[in-house]
């Protein structure tokens, strides 16, 4: 039976900030994505997970595009990825790049991917260590699925990437929908983030829903926002599930005050400046 999220559930699966915190201490994570054709998708990515509460994000994106993306705002840490895309060479040399204590990431938005053996590469090694990962867009194939870490990834698919992961298109009927995702995440041991106009989170054992109709919403760009926003989270939660969960009732809030004052004009930077006000309720400060 599938639990609809209320904010009461969420407050649980926010950790609260530390009152003598220090720089780092509230989530370090890397986001790898972008090309030339789709600059904005990691850039995107990158600001919703420092508007959900990341202390660090660091911005791998190809060479060609780092100045663009640099420009957008002074917020960004860049690491030039060496290759146009994700090959052997680029993952090698980002892992060198990279700080070691990293506490998430995630990977895919408007990347290109030629070589499959470099993702695997870049998962297996962040999974090495102990990063929690989200995989997003272009890094949801099924090839990737016997090299995942056991109950440390998300993945957010929507329908049409779902069904290239599984070869199964999810049925339209909400129940029937839960049950493929439930069934899919429990045989491989994954939290599954099916994104539409309800979303529907699962590890397999328990399963989330959380209703958003917002016909707004399909704008492109809004997906990025939701993967930072996710890779935020698992930052500071450590759990998949709970991170997933939260995340999409974040998102949903962010869609819906956009939607409030743009009516059905909002693109997606919109979701990214409602991120503190729908955070806002869950934000507590212990010693």
């Amino acid at each position: 039976m599938a639990t609809r999220l209320q904010p009461a559930i969420i407050r649980k699966f926010i950790p609260p900030r530390k009152r003598d915190s220090r720089k780092g201490d509230n989530g370090k994570v890397l986001v790898v994505g972008g090309s030339h054709m789709y600059h904005g998708a990691p850039i995107l990515a990158s600001l919703a997970a420092l508007r959900s509460g990341t202390d660090l994000v660091y911005t791998c994106v190809p060479k060609i595009i780092t100045s663009s993306v640099r420009a957008i705002s002074p917020n960004l840490i860049v690491i030039p990825m060496v290759d146009a895309k994700l090959t052997r060479g680029a993952a090698n040399k980002l892992l060198g790049q990279t700080p070691s204590d990293l506490d998430s990431a995630t990977i895919g938005m408007g990347l290109s991917i030629p070589d499959e053996e470099a993702l695997k590469l870049l998962v297996k090694s962040l999974a090495s260590q102990d990063v929690r990962i989200s995989l997003d867009a272009s890094a949801i194939v099924s090839y990737i699925l016997p090299h995942l870490p056991q109950k440390n990834i998300v993945l957010t698919p929507h329908a049409g990437e779902f069904k290239r992961m599984s070869g199964i298109m999810p049925p339209s009927s909400i129940k029937e929908r839960t049950s493929v995702v439930e069934k899919f995440a429990k045989e491989h041991s994954v939290t599954i983030l099916l994104k539409g106009s309800t979303d529907v989170i699962s590890n397999g054992n328990q399963t989330y829903v959380n209703p958003k109709n917002l016909a707004s919403m399909t704008v492109g760009g809004t997906g990025d926002v939701l993967s930072g926003i996710v890779a935020g989270l698992l930052a500071r939660n450590r759990n998949p599930l709970e991170s997933a969960a939260a995340a999409s009732y974040i998102n949903g809030m962010a869609g819906k005050m956009a939607q409030k004052k743009n009516g059905l004009h909002i693109v997606a930077t919109d979701l990214i400046d409602n991120i503190p006000a729908a955070m806002k309720p869950f934000d507590r400060i212990t010693k």
